[in-house]
């Protein structure tokens, strides 16, 4: 184990030589580019063990690694903001088509206007392509999330797409730690697919289907999505025992005061621990969910509010697809206050998509939360900690109406 202090990029960059993937295929757009300028330096020192291949387009990207993927081979692509919307035909693809494979979005606005800097419009309007969703808060959950990503889509033989916020983590310089090679092998040993096409084998691939096949079909992708929620949580707890470092898990909640650690936390197991399960002194009021490096600012945020006389902690979101709507309600008392600011906006709904499925989640809880969210930070807008409390205290105002 060694420590590092690069960009966030190279964190993914690493990792992903580390995780002896077969295929590249990369096209540029910033904020993602400096990934496959790395991935190209690798590849030209001939310390890649795969093969890398550069195209013409977004499109042709994803279908070059869907392809790959169908033949057996452990695939990568990157991508941001137009560049994931160009790919979105052959998303539907390789989710229907059951192939795992791994990319990593830098999130970028997405036009018009055009705009080069973090917001979660990108990934969020991907939602329902049939893919697992992650999001990193920063530059070691970046480096981890890529094995577990293989882990976790190999097994379930599902994509997943991992997130992080553009500039904000890609391209700033922070400390992480690596991992020796023989324990990445350990924990992410060669893909053993099921199927694979060969040319010498014959057979077909996403042939056409009638409707109670096709149906059929659709409906168990949706249901395996769901029960991709346990081999999430066992995959991070196994990675959480090889390694020795504290994992965060589904969602991670900081303690009052908004001080982030093992306390309040949940799991490789889904379990939040007493703190966040119980009631007392220690017990927060109010609570502040959110995705992506704006929980680092949730964090100060709760801990100020807390000085403020309003008991406070973030919960930060690790696995958005598929949502973790038990584990949030575990973690969430009777009778608190959650308040949610999402990075993108969900057009007919006021606030986002993430208070979408925080309002579905708790709906039927019984635990009479009182909720409500808005849009901040749209377009890489910054996010001191005196506007997050400000907007935070408007909406307890609206929770009170």
């Amino acid at each position: 184990m060694s420590r590092e202090i690069a960009t966030g990029n190279t964190a993914c960059a690493l990792a992903v030589k580390a995780a002896n993937v077969d295929f590249i295929a990369v096209y540029p757009i910033t904020p993602q580019t400096t990934i496959s300028e790395k991935l190209a330096d690798y590849a030209a020192a001939g310390e890649l063990t795969g093969k890398y291949l550069t195209v013409e387009s977004e499109h042709s990207v994803m279908s070059a690694v869907a392809a790959a993927a169908a033949t057996g081979a452990r695939t990568f692509t990157a991508t941001s903001s137009q560049g994931l919307l160009y790919m979105h035909e052959i998303l539907h693809y390789a989710a229907g088509g059951r192939l795992p494979v791994v990319m990593v979005n830098v999130n970028r606005a997405v036009c018009a206007p055009w705009c080069l800097y973090a917001d979660h419009q990108d990934s969020v309007s991907q939602r329902d392509t049939g893919w697992l969703q992650f999001y990193c808060a920063s530059h070691q959950e970046i480096y981890d999330s890529i094995f577990l990503a293989y882990k976790v889509a190999e097994q379930m033989e599902i994509p997943v797409m991992i997130n992080y916020d553009g500039f904000l983590l890609s391209h700033s310089m922070l400390p992480f730690e690596t991992l020796e090679q023989e324990v990445i092998d350990s924990y992410l040993p060669a893909r053993q697919p099921a199927w694979r096409l060969h040319p010498q084998w014959g057979g077909t691939f996403s042939n056409v289907a009638g409707a109670a096949e096709y149906a059929a079909y659709r409906h168990k992708l949706a249901q395996d999505t769901l029960e991709a929620l346990p081999v999430i949580k066992a995959a991070i707890a196994e990675y959480e025992e090889l390694t020795g470092r504290p994992q965060p898990g589904l969602v991670q909640a900081g303690s009052k005061g908004g001080q982030a650690g093992g306390t309040g936390r949940t799991g490789g197991e889904g379990q939040a621990d007493s703190e966040s399960q119980t009631g007392g002194e220690s017990q927060a009021e109010v609570y502040l969910l959110s995705m992506g490096s704006m929980a680092a600012e949730m964090e100060l945020a709760a801990a100020e509010l807390t000085k403020q006389g309003i008991p406070a902690a973030a919960l930060k979101l690790r696995i958005y697809r598929p949502f973790p709507a038990e584990e949030l309600a575990a973690l969430l008392p009777a009778g608190s206050t959650l308040i949610v600011l999402d990075r993108n906006l969900a057009y007919g709904h006021s606030g986002g998509a993430l208070l979408m499925e925080a309002r579905s989640a708790l709906y039927n809880s019984g635990k009479n939360i009182k909720i409500a969210g808005s849009a901040v930070g749209i377009g890489g807008q910054d996010l001191p900690v005196s506007l997050l409390i400000e907007e935070i205290r408007r909406l307890l105002e609206v929770t009170k109406s």
